[in-house]
């Protein structure tokens, strides 16, 4: 029987560990903190548990819109938030989900393991547990160890009042002014979110626009909605120290302006977690910034150690490390395997909006490095939109402007995290936009606005469509 050790039990450990003893191997995965890793235990799930909980603040806040009137000036005089029980339910379904995990890998048969792991050669890991070292054997690695926050060398975090984003759930009350430190998905997200829930904001952004890294159109819909909501977006500032002063904090920009607050979250990157595993000693030379470097059936330089998720650098999703563990099990095992096509990868920012997108992107087209035909469509006139309230969004759709083949798409709206599976299993499967548009969609739905995305898209001659 081939012997697999995982390392790290996060969605590409996880995953990795079902498939592998689905294949016949015999697992053992290897985590220090529990099962699940970051992605259930302090990111994934308990953010998006947060930010669900920031979104019904925020339709109540808006329900006079929909004539719906609350009888106080502030809504805080009628909704109290009460952040220790928020955070206190976030963390209990975190570590539930973690403990579902956890008995079903062991009713899978895989051996789990408490403790910090290392390679002692490329056959061998060694776990360091609280009744001393352990060592197995194993056929095939698979490394999974995630990422940590970054901190700034004059920002240090202390749990308390300079805080990452593993550390926000600490806190019993809401902010009375936070500034969050960073604009890319993870800042926009917690600043949207505590915006939802009453507490003043300051975005502090080292670009022109937030989200720098997400489809343009997009960012500026949401840096809109924030600017109206009331927040203060810092942009083209770039925080060089946080300090704590009585019981608040200081923000230093690099023009030398301070930002004043009662708590910062530090939102700037996260760091592999590569170093001290015994990579190196095995012939696997780390990226530049420490990441693993693995080809699309996740392999490293070594023929048996395989590397899944964030520390790879491929791309921080969890749905992308849990195909990366996937992969790299059926490949090792002698199953059937695709290579991992990040072309068909959705993603999502849990904003209000959100904003999902998949396939090609709006910046490789203006860079010329695909032609397609185009149509970006606001959510505005869409009788769903104009329902619930929401004015903000749209819909875009790129196909080849020959066959008319869907490569991509970005949604706006309410729960574009859901619209965007049809955009997604269009790319997938090389849908053209005139098999889209001929499905059925409810009426009225919002779903209606991406068939219709579609139908513009039927003559693509059309010199405006074209890019």
């Amino acid at each position: 029987m081939t012997k697999v050790v995982i390392i790290g039990g996060g969605p590409g450990g996880y995953e990795a560990a079902l498939v592998g003893n689905q294949l016949g191997g015999e697992v053992t995965l290897i985590e220090r903190d529990g099962l699940g890793g970051a992605a259930v235990l302090s990111d994934c799930v308990p953010s998006k548990t947060l930010i669900a909980t920031a979104e019904v603040m925020v339709r109540i806040k808006n329900a006079s819109q929909l004539g719906l009137h609350i009888q106080a000036e502030n809504v805080r005089e009628v909704v109290k938030v009460d952040l220790a029980e928020v955070n206190e339910r976030v963390l209990a379904l975190a570590h539930a989900q973690s403990r579902d995990i956890a008995d079903k890998l062991r009713r899978d048969g895989v051996s789990i393991v408490k403790g910090q792991a290392r390679m002692d050669g490329p056959h061998r890991v060694i776990a360091a547990t609280e009744q001393g070292e352990e060592a197995f054997d194993a056929d095939i690695v698979l490394v999974a160890t995630g990422t940590t926050p970054r901190e700034l060398p004059d920002a240090p975090c202390d749990g308390e009042r300079v805080l990452n984003w593993k550390q926000l759930y600490n806190l019993t009350e809401v902010p009375e002014r936070l500034i969050v430190v960073g604009s890319g998905v993870t800042g926009a997200e917690f600043a949207s979110a505590y915006d939802g829930l009453g507490c003043d904001v300051v975005l502090v952004s080292s670009r022109k626009q937030v989200l720098p890294g997400e489809d343009q159109d997009a960012a500026a819909v949401l840096q809109r909605a924030f600017e109206r909501r009331g927040m203060n977006i810092l942009s083209e500032a770039r925080a060089v120290a946080a300090r704590r002063v009585g019981d608040g904090v200081v923000v230093t920009l690099e023009d030398g302006r301070e930002v004043e607050g009662s708590h910062c979250l530090m939102a700037v990157g996260s760091i592999p977690n590569s170093a001290g595993l015994g990579l190196e000693e095995c012939g696997i030379e780390l990226g530049k910034w420490g990441h693993i470097p693995v080809d699309r059936v996740s392999r490293t330089a070594h023929r048996n150690i395989y590397a899944a998720g964030d520390v790879t650098g491929v791309f921080a999703l969890a749905s992308v490390a849990a195909m990366q563990g996937r992969i790299a099990m059926w490949h090792s095992l002698g199953d059937a395997v695709s290579p991992l096509d990040l072309r068909t990868v959705s993603s999502n920012v849990f904003t209000t909006p959100e904003i999902a997108t998949v396939g090609v992107s709006q910046k490789a087209v203006d860079a010329g490095e695909v032609r397609v035909a185009s149509v970006l469509l606001p959510l505005a006139p869409n009788a769903r939109s104009k329902m619930m309230g929401f004015t903000d969004g749209f819909v875009k759709l790129f196909c080849l402007p020959t066959t008319g083949i869907i490569i991509g798409g970005v949604v706006v709206a309410p729960r574009a995290s859901e619209l965007i599976h049809a955009v997604s299993l269009a790319v997938a499967k090389k849908v053209t936009v005139d098999e889209f548009s001929g499905a059925f969609t409810v009426y009225p739905s919002m779903s209606g606005s991406i068939a219709e995305a579609a139908r513009r898209l039927h003559n693509r001659d059309d010199p405006l469509l074209t890019q």
